[in-house]
């Protein structure tokens, strides 16, 4: 199936790596115009090789900051057709126990998983209602529906409340012609943080996670990128409030 999407535009949160920067790239080779925004500036200079990219730096966590860029991408390129919000992680934290973690590390992870797709969201849905259809796509996690492998207390509350609110907007937002979606990937080494995660586990802990995923394998940035790209297009027109895990059958 050839999804094209010559004519789109698309904005993209957590675009300078991983699951970010893999959706980037599918949307820009399947023709579309991509807002690459991220809070590193330098990490998404290699999005510049790609057709039709341009790249917004700001942090996302801040509703003011957050604003701010949907209207800078909106005033380069008008009314965007589609979201992505696949700002988010760990934010360099590793599993702790529950006495451990203070205030800060706690709403780190909020601002980055949760608030980011809020603010985006409210940013960039009015544009879409005033043209009658629209895309959102959050990147959750299996996090989001059970424990998480992390151990990391927000990250799991974190991506639970990410699920809460594509249904909410998944309801709001479909009467308006627009779509919201969310794609729950399982354990992905896509960058600096996840890789620290795995080896955190330890040898035995790492075989006993592959040994759950019936695929034997973990998941690679691409194989989200792909799942979102089919939430973006046109056969999905009639798929809103719904979570896609995409674990390679994580038991």
């Amino acid at each position: 199936m050839h999804l094209s999407f010559e004519g789109k535009t698309f904005a993209v949160t957590g675009a300078a790596q991983g699951i970010g920067a893999a959706i980037v790239e599918t949307l820009a080779h399947s023709g579309a115009t991509v807002a690459a925004i991220d809070i590193d500036r330098d990490g998404m200079t290699p999005l510049t090789a790609l057709p039709h990219v341009t790249l917004h730096a700001g942090d996302l966590g801040h509703r003011d900051a957050a604003l701010a860029l949907c209207a800078e991408v909106t005033d380069r390129h008008g009314t965007i057709d589609g979201l992505i919000t696949a700002a988010g992680g760990v934010r360099g934290q590793i599993g702790r126990p529950l006495e451990q973690i203070d205030t800060a590390d706690w709403s780190a992870i909020f601002a980055a998983n949760v608030d980011a797709a809020m603010w985006c969201a409210q940013g960039f849905a009015p544009g879409m209602k005033s043209q009658g259809a629209g895309r959102i796509v959050t990147i959750s996690s299996g996090a989001g529906l059970k424990a998480s492998l992390t151990g990391i207390q927000a990250y799991a509350a974190a991506k639970h409340a990410l699920v809460g609110l594509t249904k909410q907007l998944a309801l709001e937002l479909g009467p308006s012609g627009i779509t919201v979606n969310s794609v729950a990937p399982g354990f992905i080494l896509s960058n600096p943080s996840t890789e620290k995660q795995w080896d955190a586990f330890g040898p035995d802990r790492q075989k006993q996670i592959m040994g759950s995923i019936h695929m034997r394998r973990l998941g690679r940035p691409q194989d989200i990128a792909d799942a979102v790209a089919f939430l973006c297009s046109d056969r999905a027109a009639w798929i809103t409030g719904q979570i896609l895990q995409v674990d390679g059958g994580h038991a």
